[in-house]
């Protein structure tokens, strides 16, 4: 650990955070392009029911994704901290509970989707065209993939609360271009025709049962030098810290599921616009993905370094690393909005031949990218309180930002406005989102004396 442990203490900031942000950039990115990729072969077969379809689950898988949030951002920032602290024993108890966890509430997720398929497509605004496809996608990538998913998502971000960055991101990275290797192999060659469909959902589920056997490998091989472990029994770790676990991992995830309603909210009110309205939107809806999973990856990064230096008092080197983390998203968001700017048009040709949904989905996207930089600051200050274990903080605005702006702002400018109100609410509620978040910040700063400590450097 002694490497890592000079990467979060004495490495230059520019050199710490690029160590840490490339491979979970990269990571970000091949998840971005492997989920996409689902939607450009499928798209490829220019039947829009099976876009429509892919995008119906696209947001309940995501809810997997928050699952291994609630373990692994949440025990893996309390680990973080707790290596500042220079407690590995306890860092250890926090690892195994929450591997566990992960497991548990992974497999029942996936049952009650089993459960629970036929109601639950009809609720996302599944149409009789719809159904069969989607019903066939989510028992792929949902109830057999939860586990392997969550369990990888999991082990990544503990990984990465080691120092262990770039084995997180290499994995990551390899699950992606497998999938996106099977994609085409499962789709139009495995598959017969109009099972296009079943294949994408297979090479995403085989992609990440081979990511989290690599995870599982990598882990194997640290534990002699880590505080990770591979065969780790349930050890409990302190009450505070369990509470620690939940403080953080819960308002990332609450956050990360009410994302994802948000989502679902859009998909089922854009229903009402035709299935050529609803592929489009799920179309622009990954396609935005880029800078927005840069800039995930950018806070992942930062989150293990400014939580060890929170910890351990280090306050000048935390706030270096927010500050420089800020910097890089912003200037993403910025250049990312030239580039949607002036090429949305081709962006939606590569998914799809079909002239009314380019159409659609050029307006959309050139919409939607306006919101880049405040969707970035949004969740850039939720990841900052974080890695402070300041989970109110976190939950206040995750949950303001969707339950209280996003989603009730959906409906508000789709009766007022119509379908381009769907389109626009990003933008107009994180607006607002930003401002407060910035007041929330600069009042934690007063209330907790960082103010004053910073003032002095």
């Amino acid at each position: 650990m002694k490497d890592n442990t000079e990467l979060f203490e004495t490495v230059s900031v520019p050199r710490a955070v690029r160590t840490m942000a490339i491979p979970t950039v990269m990571g970000q990115l091949i998840v971005l392009i492997y989920n996409m990729a689902d939607t450009f072969f499928i798209g490829q077969t220019n039947n829009h029911y099976m876009v429509a379809a892919a995008s119906l689950i696209l947001p309940v898988f995501n809810i997997t994704l928050s699952l291994a949030g609630l373990a692994g951002i949440g025990g893996g920032a309390l680990v973080s901290r707790l290596l500042g602290q220079k407690r590995p024993d306890e860092a250890r108890r926090v690892y195994s509970f929450s591997i566990w966890l992960c497991v548990a509430i992974s497999a029942l997720f996936s049952l009650g989707v089993l459960l629970f398929m036929d109601p639950l497509m009809r609720l996302l605004g599944a149409s009789q065209d719809t159904l069969g496809y989607a019903r066939d996608y989510a028992l792929c990538v949902i109830v057999f993939g939860a586990v392997p998913t969550v369990l990888s998502g999991t082990l990544a971000a503990f990984l990465r609360a080691v120092g262990e960055s770039r084995k997180a991101g290499f994995g990551v990275t390899m699950g992606g271009v497998i999938n996106i290797g099977l994609d085409p192999l499962l789709m139009f060659v495995l598959f017969p025709a109009g099972r296009e469909v079943v294949g994408a959902g297979v090479a995403t589920c085989l992609s990440n049962c081979i990511s989290c056997v690599y995870f599982i490998l990598v882990i194997a091989r640290l534990q002699d030098r880590s505080v990770l472990r591979l065969c780790s029994p349930l050890r409990l770790p302190e009450a505070k810290s369990v509470g620690g676990i939940f403080a953080v991992g819960l308002p990332s995830c609450v956050a990360t599921l009410l994302f994802d309603l948000d989502y679902i909210v859009i998909d089922k009110l854009m229903t009402a616009y035709g299935d050529a309205a609803l592929a489009a939107v799920g179309i622009v809806l990954k396609a935005e993905r880029l800078p927005l999973n840069v800039g995930v990856g950018l806070c992942q990064a930062m989150v293990p370094i400014t939580a060890y230096n929170y910890s351990a008092g280090n306050y000048k080197r935390m706030n270096d690393v927010r500050r420089f983390v800020l910097l890089l998203g912003l200037l993403t968001a910025g250049v990312s909005i030239a580039l949607y700017e002036t090429l949305a048009g081709p962006i939606m040709r590569m998914f799809i031949d079909n002239a009314e949904t380019v159409s659609l989905g050029t307006d959309f996207l050139r919409i939607r990218c306006l919101a880049t930089p405040l969707m970035f600051l949004s969740f850039f200050h939720v990841n900052l309180f974080n890695s402070f274990g300041k989970g109110g903080y976190a939950m206040f605005l995750g949950t303001f930002r969707w339950a209280a702006l996003n989603i009730p702002m959906l409906f508000l400018l789709n009766a007022w406005i119509g379908m381009y109100g769907l389109v626009w609410t990003q933008a107009i509620a994180d607006g607002i989102n930003v401002v407060l978040s910035f007041a929330v910040y600069k009042l934690f700063e007063k209330k907790s004396g960082l103010a004053d400590r910073l003032r002095g450097f």
